[in-house]
């Protein structure tokens, strides 16, 4: 038989048996994407809400993509924290009143005279 054919037989069995799922023309976890024309993807970095990370291909040329954090799991303490942070931050104003007690006529006598 053609070991081609094997092959595809085999991965079929396998991803129908493992993965229970039916075959498309993306088969990422085997193979390459089987298509003449897609689109341009770049590898980007997914960062869950726990801190976890994985890559994937996304269609933007990103680094990093973070995806929210949900409040409504948090405690009642770091969920005030939270929202604290997202509050824009009061700009203070500092006057300084400097003393100027700087005298021109002191200096005079070391002006040259031409």
């Amino acid at each position: 038989m053609n070991s081609r054919f094997l092959l595809n037989s085999r991965i079929k069995l396998l991803l129908n048996y493992t993965f229970n799922r039916s075959l498309s023309n993306n088969i990422p976890e085997v193979t390459k994407i089987h298509r003449e024309v897609y689109t341009r993807m770049y590898p980007t970095t997914v960062v869950l809400s726990d801190g976890s990370s994985f890559n994937i291909r996304y269609h933007e040329p990103r680094k990093i993509i973070m995806l929210p954090l949900d409040l409504s799991q948090l405690t009642e303490e770091e969920r005030k924290i939270r929202i604290d942070k997202r509050k824009p931050r009061k700009k203070v104003k500092v006057t300084e009143d400097v003393e100027d007690n700087f005298n021109a006529k002191k200096y005079l006598k070391f002006m040259k005279k031409k």
